[in-house]
């Protein structure tokens, strides 16, 4: 199993406050010969008549030396997480949970911003200091 990215955990109480319930830690995508292990799933219950919401997370921290590397590496274990999500579990949507500092310093950079909506990255913004999600992105 890979290991836990930096801000995983506060990426989990950040859920968990916002009344989620984490049902997998990690959510393991098994398809024929491959097994891919995304950081969590949640879900939340939206009404008593109706289905909740199911999400899966993928934490990264962009600490790596170029933040550019580190959204190569996220967009594409985006493209296939999705890619079996749509096969297996299809009513789950899958974000990309980072920091409310990476956010601001380079998600909100203008080139960025290109590549995230060309992709539709969905994004899971999250206040380290006070555990709290402060943006979801679609």
């Amino acid at each position: 199993m890979p290991r836990l990215d930096l801000i995983h955990d506060a990426v989990k109480n950040a859920l968990i406050k916002d009344g989620w319930t984490i049902t997998d830690d990690p959510y393991i995508i098994e398809y024929k010969e491959l097994t891919l292990y995304a950081d969590l799933a949640a879900e939340r219950a939206i009404a008593a008549e109706r289905s909740g919401q199911k999400i899966v997370i993928e934490v990264k921290s962009f600490v790596g030396l170029s933040k550019l590397q580190d959204l190569k590496v996220a967009l594409g274990q985006y493209d296939i997480y999705i890619s079996f999500l749509e096969l297996l579990d299809p009513e789950r949507q899958l974000y990309i949970a980072i920091s409310e500092k990476v956010y601001e310093e380079f998600f909100n950079q203008e080139a960025i911003q290109v590549v995230v909506k060309r992709h539709q990255l969905p994004l899971l913004v999250v206040k380290l200091e006070t555990e709290e999600i402060v943006r979801w992105t679609r």
